[in-house]
């Protein structure tokens, strides 16, 4: 086990915020912990990391255990690039390899059996096994693999310091993850993370070899990365196995059991206590009314099951209806920053369909977005009567001075004080929040808030960029309900892929410098994805398997032509040697022939003379032949 809790209980001045805590995380377990906003789920993981310390009980953890923490604000804080600060989180591996390099020069150096020669071969065993176990020589191929699935393949010389809040959130868990902690700690990391880096990112740690513990408001995340779920629920922590979608189902069934044995002990005290009072006085019965009584005793009080507090009820209405052409895009092209964001681009949005823009992070899907809340482009136009209400991520539109009352009402001064508050209450903001300033609230309250806002301006067209961010799985499963439910037309950006599929029928997707719509929700987008990418790495693998065989053809090419040119060095070897012993034979018949003794016999002269004659004629053909291989 890496981590224990026994009996741990922690209070904020007094307030007591988690009580009687006992679990354990084992090595390599797969943890999404989950609960309302304010449950106290960010307090655990700092009880885990030791940040906090419990008011009793004890926090254990294994000796050496090395824990990773993300948290939701605050990203990597450094002065180097992108790629030099990813080095450092693996320079023990790198100092490993340049170590073992410097011990095998030393090793060569010294006198075999002498003693240093036994101390650098024990000090070279023990560093081959410290890059055996930690993959140091794949050390540099970890830091591009991550930074390319974290969507840094291209920003390696970029300066940390220049990088945006967001940025430098995923740039710290890319360090995180290279540095490979036993216990990898996740408090939202999905907040700033487009589709293609969230999908990456779960497929890294399903493969990723230390433990984990998430937290997170994304569903799909919880369902892929998942084995466990801890659920912290009035101050105490559920355990359940399985995903986030097997937690749904066994919490329900515990709360159900829970609510009936509450049911059952009332009963049955109320069924004793009622015995005992008629029957208590009259003496014919006084003995088995004391016999009812010890039973009574004995009962456990009944607790009454926790409720949790009952979820935000998000309402759009609009009073004037639209054309049925609510938004008509014709050969849009949208910059920013001097960046060509996407370039003619066209469709139309009938009245009461449900769009998600999807895309990596930076392609503009924001950009589209406020285009289309605020009209002016001839390229992009709504429709007559179309009336948008923009949701904006950042609550920019929300006064931070004002206080939560105020912000509305100022809004809508026909309204009374009375259906302002109604209205503030029903999105979740307690009678407490009224008199606080924007300011003072907290995320998920100050997204409450601006949806309340979206949803009083009676908009016919819904414009909302991440409308979810904040909002605890409650509050975006009624948010979902709510945009089902609306009769108009929603355009919105999400990262939360089951928000996204429960929601759109219909998607544009930003890739590439393209803006492609795919009618259908995002289930018909995503296969359509996938065959689209499975055709291309089809292309890809015929194209690779074409190249192959032109390879393999061109070595053969090469092959027949070396042994040609072997073939020929060597006939020219035996050309030359006889051209030698031709030259040497005609050198000894020359040489008869000026013999008195020889010339005397006319017939040996005839002989000779035919001799060389022929070897004539053999050194012709021989030179003929070598002239054409030199």
């Amino acid at each position: 086990m890496l981590v224990t809790f026994s009996n741990v209980t922690f209070a904020y001045a007094g307030n007591v915020v988690l009580k009687n805590l006992d679990f354990a995380v084992n090595e390599g377990e797969r943890i999404g912990l989950v609960g309302e906003n304010g449950a106290g789920k960010t307090t655990l993981l700092r009880l885990v990391t030791g940040e906090l310390y419990p008011e009793s009980g004890a926090v254990q953890k294994k000796n050496g255990v090395l824990v990773g923490f993300l948290a939701q604000t605050g990203g990597l804080e450094a002065e180097g690039t992108v790629y030099s600060e990813m080095l450092s989180a693996v320079r023990p591996q790198l100092d490993a390899v340049a170590r073992l390099a410097e011990l095998s020069r030393k090793l060569a150096e010294a006198r075999y059996g002498s003693a240093e020669y036994a101390a650098l071969s024990a000090k070279y065993e023990q560093t081959e096994r410290y890059i055996a176990a930690h993959g140091c020589y794949d050390a540099e191929v970890r830091v591009r693999t991550v930074l390319s699935g974290m969507g840094f393949s291209g920003m390696y010389d970029q300066k940390v310091s220049a990088m945006s809040g967001g940025e430098k959130t995923r740039l710290k868990l890319a360090r995180l993850l290279l540095e490979e902690p036993d216990l990898l700690i996740l408090d939202e990391p999905t907040n700033h993370l487009d589709l293609k880096t969230l999908f990456w990112l779960e497929d890294y740690l399903s493969a990723f070899k230390g433990a984990v513990m998430a937290v997170s408001h994304d569903r799909y995340f919880l369902d892929r990365v998942a084995a466990r779920v801890l659920e912290v629920e009035d101050g105490r922590v559920y355990s359940y196995p399985g995903n986030y979608t097997k937690f749904k189902t066994l919490k329900a069934q515990r709360v159900a059991l829970e609510q009936k044995e509450y049911e059952r002990l009332v009963q049955e005290r109320a069924r004793l206590k009622d015995y005992v009072d008629r029957n208590i006085v009259r003496a014919t019965t006084a003995k088995s009314a004391q016999s009812r009584v010890k039973q009574l005793e004995k009962l456990p009080e009944p607790v009454k099951p926790y409720l949790p507090p009952a979820p935000p009820r998000f309402k759009f209405s609009f009073s004037v209806q639209p054309a049925s052409c609510v938004l008509s895009v014709n050969g849009l092209s949208l910059s920013a920053g001097g960046k060509t964001l996407f370039s003619d681009a066209s469709f139309t949005l009938g009245r009461g369909r449900k769009l998600a823009v999807v895309g990596e992070n930076g392609t503009g899907k924001s950009t589209l977005l406020k285009l289309i809340a605020g009209g002016g482009n001839a390229a992009c136009v709504l429709g007559r009567y179309v009336r948008a209400a923009y949701y904006d991520q950042e609550n920019l539109n929300l006064d931070p001075e004002n206080t939560v009352l105020a912000e509305l009402w100022e809004r809508h001064a026909g309204a009374s004080q009375t259906e302002v508050r109604a209205a503030l209450a029903r999105c979740g903001l307690a009678e407490e929040d009224m008199h606080k300033k924007v300011c003072e609230l907290s995320g998920g309250e100050r997204a409450k808030l601006a949806l309340c806002v979206a949803g009083a301006e009676e908009g016919n067209l819904l414009v909302l960029d991440e409308p979810t961010n904040h909002l605890d799985l409650p509050a975006r499963e009624s948010l979902e309900r709510a945009l089902k439910e609306f009769g108009g037309t929603v355009v919105f950006v999400s990262h939360d892929r089951y928000f996204v599929a429960a929601v759109a029928d219909c998607v544009a997707e930003i890739e590439g410098g393209r803006l492609t719509y795919c009618e259908g929700g995002y289930e018909s987008w995503r296969q359509a994805k996938k065959l689209a990418a499975e055709r291309l790495a089809w292309q890809r693998e015929a194209a690779a398997r074409e190249e192959y065989a032109e390879r393999r053809k061109e070595g053969w090419r090469s092959k027949k032509e070396r042994a040609a040119e072997a073939a020929a060095k060597s006939r020219i070897k035996q050309i030359e040697a006889d051209i030698s012993r031709s030259e040497a034979e005609e050198a000894e018949v020359q040489s008869a022939l000026a013999d008195p003794a020889v010339t005397a016999d006319y017939k040996e002269v005839e002989r000779l003379c035919g001799r060389l004659s022929q070897i004539k004629k053999r050194q012709e053909e021989l030179y003929s032949e070598y002239e054409k291989l030199i």
